[in-house]
């Protein structure tokens, strides 16, 4: 529980940052914003904040308390998410993201009706609304109230609706700019409040010994949390099938979460420029590298510290004990920054797709202020929707991580097969593209209860191979659009300063090294 002086540390947390958010959105911009100013920070953020900005909207309650759960449950092999979406970062800025900055896009659905037609635009809209109202928005906000009833037992609704409160209060009026700048500080606390709460939970598993001595007590009490591929015998084998992980779906869900969701790839949007745009990618791709450390680790020193928990979830508010007072608000801060921070990303995505993609093909002829206006309107009503289905939809589950990808892999197969066949295959047809999102939902479904022994991870890749095929066949059965001529993946220019290949080539070698040694 949190005491005096924790709840004073949090306190002055919380109003540095709404000053901030508020001065950066006053200073900004004077008199009323267009759309680009609220949902694209006026094509203006540096790399600094683009990297910080992608980490903080990446590292949400679903990830820290999610994965610290499945750390708890699964051990170090759930890092694979992680340490594989380095890579997967530094693929995007290399060669998806050229494509997206030169067709001057503000949503993903709208490069995908510019590729296609309304048809797909309109369809792949509406389930990322779906997607982000009902099962990221709600997880965020129902792990970030589970987060404040552990560490200070206010009731879990009411935690719930401080963080929405907080949330809309820094980024309601700014829009993306005020969330990404405040980001910073956001990552800053969030890496340096993980780090110390992972060194005291070795400290004390060591009792003082020293942060080496506890990470050797870990691997040698329990060796099995630190197997990085997994066995076909091990009991947590369906969610990360050994070595089908690294050359498998996982390729699937990352290519599809880092490089086509509204939610990440809408900081690299804002970019001043394509360079300023990749030096973020490659820059969160480092900082990708040491959240295991923060997310992961607690929760299997939690299986020494804390072996009775009742459900996974509750391992990282319960490691938060371990702290003294004043650093356990820090720490209490940090937590709250990563799911404010996600909050205030996801509705601002929410906004942006809504007024962008739907309600401006309605009425497209109003003004930018009042496009703004539906915006921000938009952000509250998402979040009172997710306030209103958050229990009922999640408060079942022991790990809610697993539960967010088991949903969400239902359809990444199809919309990144829809992206994929898009940008490296002309001749692909907008009939093609919506086969594929069809298909996914149903080839997923047939798997999960038609083969269930079939592992998720290798569900996802098969899956996304049959997406292929179907929009190739549907493709070349059909007629080529007109919309089918505007994107050629020939004509982008993929030449990247030497900066960062040098930088990427430096983020592979890490993970081999890894890799190598968790073997």
């Amino acid at each position: 529980m949190l005491d005096t002086l924790d709840f004073t540390v949090f306190i002055t947390y919380v109003i540095v940052l709404l000053c901030i958010a508020l001065w950066i959105s006053r200073n900004d911009h004077k008199g009323d914003r267009n759309t680009e100013d609220y949902f694209l920070a006026s094509k203006s953020l540096p790399w600094w904040a683009i990297g910080a900005s992608l980490i903080a909207a990446n590292i949400s309650a679903e990830q820290i308390i999610g994965m610290s759960g499945s750390g708890y449950a699964i051990g170090l092999a759930i890092a694979s998410y992680e340490w594989m979406g380095a890579i997967t970062l530094v693929l995007v800025g290399k060669y998806l993201l050229p494509i997206f900055l030169k067709n001057k896009i503000f949503t993903m659905p709208q490069y995908l009706e510019q590729r296609f037609d309304g048809r797909v635009k309109t369809t792949l809209a509406l389930f990322w609304l779906v997607v982000f109202v009902f099962v990221n928005l709600t997880s965020i906000l129902w792990l970030g109230g589970l987060a404040i009833q552990t560490v200070t037992g206010i009731d879990w609704m009411v935690g719930m609706i401080f963080l929405a409160i907080f949330s809309v209060a820094y980024s309601l009026y700014g829009g993306l700019k005020a969330v990404a700048f405040t980001d910073i500080i956001q990552v800053v606390l969030l890496v340096f409040g993980g780090l110390f709460l992972s060194y005291l939970a070795l400290t004390q598993v060591s009792n003082g010994e020293g942060l080496f001595a506890g990470f050797n007590i870990l691997t040698e009490k329990a060796p099995d949390h630190f197997d990085m591929i997994l066995s076909s015998d091990n009991p947590n084998y369906m969610s990360l099938p050994g070595i089908s992980v690294l050359i498998g779906g996982l390729w699937v869900m990352n290519i599809g979460y880092w490089g086509f969701n509204q939610y990440i790839i809408q900081r690299a949007l804002a970019a001043k420029s394509i360079q300023e745009a990749q030096k973020g990618i490659v820059f969160a791709a480092y900082l990708k590298l040491i959240m295991p450390f923060i997310v992961v680790l607690p929760g299997i020193a939690a299986i020494i510290l804390f072996p009775t928990l009742t459900k996974p979830d509750q391992a990282y508010p319960s490691m938060m004990g371990l702290m003294p007072s004043g650093i356990k608000g820090l720490v209490f801060a940090a937590l709250v920054a990563a799911i404010v921070s996600s909050l205030a990303s996801m509705t601002n995505s929410i906004s942006t797709i809504f007024t962008m993609d739907l309600y401006k093909s309605i009425k497209p002829n109003k003004s930018q202020n009042h496009y703004v206006g539906v915006g921000r309107i938009t952000t509250v009503v998402a979040l009172i929707l997710a306030l209103i289905t958050a229990q009922p939809l999640l408060g079942k589950f022991d790990q809610a991580f697993q539960y967010i990808q088991e949903f969400t892999g239902l359809f990444s197969p199809g919309i990144t097969a829809i992206f994929i066949m898009g940008m490296f295959w002309k001749r692909t047809t907008s009939t093609g593209a919506l086969a594929a999102a069809i298909s996914s939902a149903i080839f997923s479904l047939a798997f999960k209860f038609l083969w269930p022994e079939l592992p998720f991870m290798d569900r996802i890749g098969l899956v996304f191979i049959l997406c292929i095929l179907m929009s190739m066949l549907v493709s070349l059965m059909g007629k080529p659009s007109d919309q089918d001529t505007s994107v050629n993946i020939d004509t982008i220019n993929f030449s990247t300063e030497k900066s960062f290949n040098i930088a990427a080539m430096g983020c592979v070698i890490i993970l081999v090294i890894i890799y190598g040694t968790w073997w």
